[in-house]
């Protein structure tokens, strides 16, 4: 099996945590890096949920974030059932 190099350039803050835990999981970072690939290929994307945090406006009242609690809630039961 043919192999490449594949090279990138990351903060060195971000190495060194990078390097240490791959040391305290008992691997390498080539190793994870590998790892990564693999599993961004097998999802053909990201290997987990990459999103944008969603615009939230806050509740103008207490009673009405308490009503907007109690229909989820109710939700919630009525999909357990």
């Amino acid at each position: 099996m043919a192999t490449v190099q594949l090279a990138t350039r990351i903060e060195k803050s971000q190495d060194r945590l990078f390097r240490e835990t791959t040391r305290k999981l008992g691997t390498t970072p080539a190793d994870a890096m590998r790892v990564f690939v693999a599993a961004f290929n097998q999802h053909k994307g990201f290997p987990f949920e990459v999103r944008l945090a969603p615009e939230v406006e806050p509740f103008e009242t207490e009673e009405e974030a308490e009503e907007f609690v109690t229909r989820m809630s109710r939700k919630m039961i009525d999909a357990t059932r």
